[in-house]
């Protein structure tokens, strides 16, 4: 994986060109078609992508203002997300257009240049600014993957999956502990078949637990735009079948999941 910051704002640039790609094509009315995200818009996943690409710039260039309005918003509520989305919804396309590509853009320049070792503020735990980007490069593919299943887009899996991936990975913990679960001990081994035909691998090369299969359908999986049984990963031993039934890639309260397109199922 890149390390340095040129090569992950890189990637996170032909995240955006995807978006991009599918946003040029849509007429006005378009932003309004609903996404598989319940409530959401492909305009809300717009607007929700430029509102903390803004709050990450701010992270690092004036975080003390950063930390002040993350403390207020997060002691708003757990659901400040869904709500944001609503107060930006009435913001013309073009305008909307207008703001997520500046916005994309400024955080890109800024960044660029930057130490990737810097330490910056978030609504939970501080990080890197590179583990920032990189979930910045994750947020993009999973909002983005919202938008194409809204248009029924198929899009062609990339190397930026290792991204998606290792998020996932790194959120195990984090998976169980927002759901009050006690995290399984057993050491998992991930074993993923990359876009180029190479393998990616994760854990332990002895552990019992294991997770193997398409390195698509393990991002979809643990970023919550597919249910597990969607897809023909292999997963093996109880530590592992209980991270992938609740794996989350992405901060907050617990997502609620997407249920299998052949009826319900437990999340």
């Amino acid at each position: 994986m890149p390390v340095r910051m040129s090569d992950l704002v890189a990637d996170l640039a032909g995240e955006s060109t995807d978006i991009d790609a599918m946003l040029d094509r849509l007429p006005p009315e378009g932003w309004d078609t609903p996404t598989p995200a319940e409530g959401w818009l492909i305009r809300d996943q717009v607007s929700h992508l430029a509102y903390f690409d803004e709050m990450v710039v701010r992270s690092f260039v004036d975080p003390e203002r950063f930390a002040a309005e993350a403390r207020e918003l997060v002691a708003s509520g757990l659901d400040f997300p869904d709500r944001l989305v609503l107060e930006h919804r009435a913001i013309p396309v073009a305008d909307l257009q207008s703001w997520w590509r500046r916005a994309r853009a400024d955080l890109i320049d800024r960044a660029k240049n930057r130490d990737g070792a810097e330490r910056v503020a978030w609504y939970g735990p501080s990080m890197s600014l590179a583990s920032s980007i990189t979930a910045r490069i994750m947020e993009t593919w999973a909002h983005g993957q919202d938008i194409a299943d809204a248009l029924g887009v198929i899009r062609e899996p990339t190397a930026r999956l290792r991204h998606v991936a290792h998020i996932g990975i790194g959120a195990r913990t984090f998976s169980f502990k927002v759901r009050k679960l006690e995290v399984p001990r057993a050491p998992i081994r991930v074993e993923l078949a990359a876009p180029d035909g190479t393998q990616w691998v994760w854990g332990p090369v002895d552990a019992a637990d294991r997770v193997m299969g398409d390195a698509l359908e393990f991002c979809l999986v643990v970023t919550q735009r597919r249910h597990r049984d969607e897809t023909a990963l292999t997963i093996i031993g109880d530590a592992a079948t209980a991270w992938m039934r609740i794996a989350q890639s992405f901060a907050g309260p617990p997502g609620p999941g997407r249920r299998p397109a052949k009826g319900p199922s437990v999340v």
